[in-house]
């Protein structure tokens, strides 16, 4: 059982860790921050200059944190601001469906990132060795 679960969690923090540290890529390397910022501005989101730093890191930075298990109630906690802040900004507008620019994808990533951050780490993540070695110290 416990097998098929580890499996399962690392599966999905590999998915979720990788469509975070794609989209991170694509501010940092493609779109170029200052672009971003550009975006976020024009979509009347409060401090573009923050915002566009904030979303860039926490996406790539987090999305490798994801891969690794390490820090996840934090780092899941972090991406789901960010996506509520995608939500309420840039897809709210357009309805339901991802074809149409809306808020499906993000609330999709909300819902992994909820199962991700609030389960147990699973023995392929960092985390899970970090509070096995605080527990022995514990005792």
């Amino acid at each position: 059982m416990y097998g098929s679960r580890d499996a399962a969690l690392f599966l999905a923090r590999l998915i979720l860790g990788f469509i975070f540290v794609m989209h991170g890529w694509q501010k940092l390397h493609t779109n170029g921050i200052s672009n971003v910022e550009k975006g976020f501005d024009a979509m009347g989101i409060p401090a573009p200059g923050i915002a566009a730093q904030y979303s860039t890191w926490v996406e790539f930075l987090g999305g490798i944190f994801l891969i690794i298990g390490l820090l996840l109630p934090i780092v899941s906690l972090l991406l789901i601001l960010n996506m509520l802040g995608a939500i309420w900004y840039a897809h709210w507008d357009s309805g339901f469906w991802n074809s149409d620019g809306g808020y499906e994808l993000p609330l999709a990533l909300i819902a992994g990132l909820l199962a991700v951050g609030l389960s147990h780490a699973g023995r392929a993540a960092a985390d899970h060795y970090i509070t096995r070695r605080r527990g022995a110290r514990a005792d």
